[in-house]
């Protein structure tokens, strides 16, 4: 299950991260060059974090590892772009500090709750989902930092959105710690 379609498309979005960071030291690109060719390849290999959830369940290839690689993968997707967007003065540090932050502290999070057996309080939930839509959007558009079809500031846009996402991913974190809570204090005992 190492290399089955779905874990490879998941594998792909690891393999993705030095391509996007690569573009933007590539000289034979002017900005706007550099800035359209790192959102096409955020924006493909973004997609199949949807591709293969779709692609396990309908050939059956679900598996635990695709299950711990498909969030490691998104995170590192997120994360890497987001130092890239920092470096690139297109995202403020503190953004980037709460959303990885939460990253790592909901990851730990998860790692003790199976420890104690308590997963089921940890799921995904609607909230992170959410937050996860927004950064998917938002990034890209910091990514683009420029005018999309005559009408549409990415560089407003996302800068709005990733604050938004900010938010979310503070809210989220929240939800999650709270809803672990009681497991954690019934174990401490």
């Amino acid at each position: 299950m190492f290399f089955n379609l779905p874990t490879l498309l998941t594998w792909a979005r690891i393999v993705a991260i030095p391509l996007i960071i690569g573009v933007f030291y590539w000289e034979g690109l002017n900005a706007a060059q550099q800035n359209l060719l790192a959102t096409v390849l955020f924006v493909v290999f973004a997609l199949t974090d949807w591709a293969d959830g779709y692609l396990a369940r309908k050939l059956n290839q679900t598996s635990a590892f695709g299950a711990f690689l498909d969030p490691v993968a998104d995170k590192f997707l997120v994360c890497a772009s987001l130092l890239v967007l920092v470096h690139l003065d297109r995202a403020n540090v503190f953004v980037a500090l709460i959303i990885i932050g939460r990253e790592i502290a909901i990851s730990a999070l998860r790692e003790w709750m199976a420890i104690i057996g308590a997963t089921k309080s940890v799921a995904v939930h609607m909230i992170g989902k959410l937050k996860t839509t927004v950064q998917m959007v938002a990034i890209p558009f910091l990514l683009f930092n420029g005018v999309l079809l005559g009408v549409v500031d990415t560089h407003v846009w996302g800068t709005w959105l990733i604050w938004a996402s900010a938010v979310l991913t503070v809210w989220s974190m929240v939800y999650y710690l709270r809803k672990a809570l009681p497991e954690i204090r019934a174990k401490a005992r």
